[in-house]
This record gives C-alpha cells, structure tokens and sequence, in this order.
C-alpha cells in the first residue's frame, strides 16, 4: 500500500495503484475452515446431500430463531426465493416495487407474467417512497414488494397501511438486512413474507441460496411444497412447483458463517467508522447513516458524490479503479432503464426523478473481513486526493 499526499501519487495520472490486488465490495466474508470440513466429513459420511437434509433443516431452526420469527424455508438462492414467494401469495397483475434495486426484484415478477410497476425512492433511506408507490395503483394491483436497500428498512407501517387499505399483498426483498430490525423487531416480521439471499456478496452467505422468512403456517407449509415440484411424501404431487432446494454443503457453509456473524459485524461496523472519519468534511461527498437505535450489519458502505463535488461520480469511479478499488455504481443506472423494461416503459425517468437523481450520485465502496481500518485509511487518502482535500 503506497502513501497518497497529492494527485501526482494517483494511479489515474501516472502512479503505481496502491494495492495490487482488487479489493471488491461484497468480497465473501467465511467462517472457520476446520469447522466447515467438519460438516463436509458428516456430509460424506451420511452421503445425505440434498432434499432436506438434516443441515438445512439446522440452518432454517437457527436463522429463524436469530430473526425471532417462526419460519425459515431454505432456498438454491435468493432469486428462486423471491419467485417462490410471489407464486406463494398468488401475485398477479402489477405489482409495485422500487426502480432503484437489484434487477432481481424486477426479474422475479416479469419471470412469472407479472408486471413490475416502478415507484419512486426516498432520497434519505433510498427506500420506497410512500407517496409515490398511492401514485402507482392501479386496478390491475394485487401486491407491493418494498426493499430494504443498504440493510436500511423500508417504511413498513406506511407500506402496510397502504396495503390494507387497497387490499394489496405486502412482501419485502430483505436481501440487505440479515440481522436488521425495525422498531426493535428483527426483519422477517413484517408484511406476509420477507426474503434474505444468501449469495456470496452478502453479509451472510451460503456459497449460495436463500430463504424465505415468515409467520403464516399455511404460507410456509405452501412454499416447502412448492421448492420440492409439489411432493407430499414420496409419491404424491400436490401442488405446482419447482426445485428450489437448498444443498447440505450449502447449509454447512451457512452453519460456519453464522457462528461468525457477530466477528463479521464489528468488523464492518469498524471499518464504517473508518470511512466516516476520512470521508467526514470532504467537499460534496456524503456517507448513508445507520439509525443506531436499531440493529444494522453495516455491509454497504454508501457514499454519495453531490452536485457540489469538485469531481462527477463516474471521474471518482474511474479514479478508484485506477486503484485497484472496485468501487460500484449500485444500483445504476435502475431497472427501468436496464433494456428489457426501457422497452416496456419509456418514459418511466419522468416519474422517478429521485432514483434518476441516486443512480447518479451513489459509489459504494469496499468493506468487510478482507479490509482492515488500515487499508479504509488508504482508501480515504484516494478519496480526498481526488476531490483536492478537506474543506
């Protein structure tokens, strides 16, 4: 790691970059080794591999009871979990999400013959904005699915409210928030169903899969039928499914990765407060904050590049690439504007002039086991290099 103390130090004119691998956002945070190869051995030793094997089962018991909520169903991954729910709950029509989200969301409805219907965001929380989502129903309505972006929660009162009041099903895409709550209450509470993904990028991973959290008994029991093709017992097909099964060797590397959950946190919590100290004062730049009343696991690090930055986002991208830090432009340019829904809705920039607005400003940067407080510091010296100092 090289000391950066004026633009001449930057790789982007000329310089060596200062870490000479990538350091990615979303790099896999993983648990004790030795402990998963136990699990591999036990795995081997049963030659039970799939179909609800004894570790799924384990992991769906433990990630429910860390969420406080009845029910966990396992899933192969995040996406197969979304599509699963939605089916569950008879969602049809429109249904309205954010545009301002992973192309998932949106995917999982239009996979399906649903049409997404793309809200507006608050550009606080980068949230569903409430108003805007009363703007978007129609007759054809059957469902809202809000997402907690950042791990930040999106407004669920106004969203159930509004719910109830247009007799709406309400989901949310929880795939940010492991272990956040809201008003105290751990995610995987609210609406009639939330979903995690356990894909290596996220806080908690499994390789990869997913889950589905809820409290309703009949929306549970209908979803474990539903990821094994419809089997009730071995023989009889009651239902239309698919196979959205979670693998034991999957299972045993969420198993690992939970008992270092808390080790996981602190350390993205650290490294939060790293940025923080060396973004603080910076012209034009902003950090998203956690509501620290809550429980928050602090996997993205949000930086907004404002109007009044000496630098556009894009430059202050291109610059930390140049690095060997590959920074993102989450989640830019939005999924109205991705091909397949530009087509569908043209002028759909028109009525969301605040995801317009984030998709342009927002640069998330790396975090996680893999990064130390010392290497974030490096990371913040290119940052302020590039804007020209503090103000």
């Amino acid at each position: 790691m090289k000391n950066i103390q004026s633009k001449t130090d930057l790789a982007i004119n000329g310089a060596p970059p200062a870490f000479d691998e990538p350091l990615h956002v979303g790099r896999p945070n993983v648990g004790e080794k030795a402990e998963f190869l136990k699990h591999v051995d036990d795995i081997f030793e049963s030659k039970w591999l799939s179909n609800n094997g004894p570790k799924v089962q384990l992991l769906e018991q433990r990630v429910a009871d860390y969420h406080n909520v009845k029910y966990c169903i396992a899933m192969s991954n995040g996406t197969v979990a979304l599509e699963i729910a939605i089916r569950a709950l008879e969602l049809e029509g429109e249904v309205i999400i954010p545009s301002y989200t992973f192309i998932a969301t949106a995917h999982a409805l239009s996979w399906q013959g649903i049409t997404p219907i793309f809200a507006d965001i608050d550009p606080d929380t980068h949230c569903l904005d409430p108003d805007s989502v009363r703007k978007m129903i129609s007759p054809n309505t059957t469902g809202i699915i809000g997402v907690h972006l950042w791990g930040q929660t999106a407004p669920v009162d106004e969203l159930q409210k509004i719910a109830d009041q247009h007799n709406l099903k309400l989901m949310f895409d929880a795939a940010h928030a492991f272990g956040c709550s809201y008003k105290g209450q751990m995610i995987g509470n609210f609406g009639e169903a939330e979903v995690l993904s356990f894909h290596a990028t996220k806080l908690f991973n499994t390789f990869e899969g997913g889950a589905v959290l809820t409290n309703n008994d009949a929306l549970a029991e209908k979803m474990r039928l539903m990821r094994n093709f419809g089997f009730s017992g071995l023989d009889n097909v009651i239902y239309s499914g698919t196979n959205g099964k979670m693998t034991e060797i999957c299972a045993a590397m969420g198993l690992v990765n939970l008992d270092n959950l808390d080790a996981v946190v602190k350390r993205n919590q650290e490294n939060y407060r790293a940025y923080q100290q060396g973004i603080d004062g910076l012209p034009g730049l902003s950090l998203s904050t956690f509501d620290e009343s809550e429980r928050n696991n602090y996997q993205y690090v949000v930086m907004e590049v404002g109007e009044d930055c000496p630098v556009s986002r894009d430059d202050m991208v291109e610059a930390l690439h140049a690095e060997n830090i590959l920074a993102r432009k989450y989640f830019w340019p939005g999924c109205h504007n991705m091909l397949h829904y530009r087509k569908l809705y043209p002028h759909a920039r028109l009525l969301l002039p605040m995801t317009e607005q984030m998709s342009d400003k927002v640069v998330v940067l790396p975090t996680g086991t893999s990064l130390s407080a010392e290497i974030v510091n490096v990371i913040t010296q290119v940052v302020e290099t590039v804007v020209g100092g503090k103000s």
